[in-house]
């Protein structure tokens, strides 16, 4: 018999050391690739993922199973990640990157795998003059393609603020990717 995942959060917060081994096997790559993507650094990212899922251990009693447990988890992430952002430095751009994203556009293989390292460099040169609002909440709509009302419940921002700093991240990454010679 297969349990849900709501059955299996209940045994988390009861203290089932296994059960949460399951939520971590199964929630990591949705969490590593959140934090990669806002991050735009490996090994940070990996420690961002520690950190989550030790908060989420810590805190799993106070989860409310009626919500979306991955918009939990999300939550987390997203407020672990802006954090760290705020004691790195600026995110800029590294020489090769550009090459990097003309070579991952040229590619006609749309299936195709992308490895850590050209997602770091792909978003670090599209979001480079991006805000830290604007790019996380480009990186939640649409490279975690989570809906309008998720990215409200994560980032505590209202629908006109999420619409706004979409609208101005498209415009600035669609400026970057004219000027690049993408039309």
């Amino acid at each position: 018999m297969k349990q849900t995942d709501s059955e299996i959060i209940r045994q988390c917060q009861r203290g089932d050391k296994a059960a949460f081994r399951w939520v971590v096997q199964t929630y990591q790559r949705l969490v590593f690739s959140l934090s990669l993507k806002i991050l735009c650094d490996e090994e940070e990212a990996k420690d961002a993922v520690q950190e989550t899922f030790i908060r989420v251990w810590q805190n799993i009693e106070d989860y409310d199973t009626r919500r979306s447990f991955s918009t939990w988890l999300y939550t987390i992430a997203t407020r672990l990640c802006l954090d760290r952002l705020k004691s790195l430095r600026q995110l800029t751009p590294l020489a090769g990157d550009e090459a990097l994203l003309k070579q991952f556009a040229s590619n006609a293989d749309s299936q195709r795998i992308i490895e850590n390292r050209e997602w770091v460099a792909i978003v670090r040169l599209l979001a480079s003059n991006l805000s830290t609002k604007q790019r996380l909440v480009f990186t939640l709509c649409h490279l975690e393609e989570l809906s309008s009302a998720e990215v409200e419940q994560i980032t505590g921002m209202d629908a006109k603020q999420v619409k706004s700093n979409l609208y101005a991240a498209r415009q600035i990454i669609r400026k970057q990717l004219k000027a690049l010679g993408y039309e």
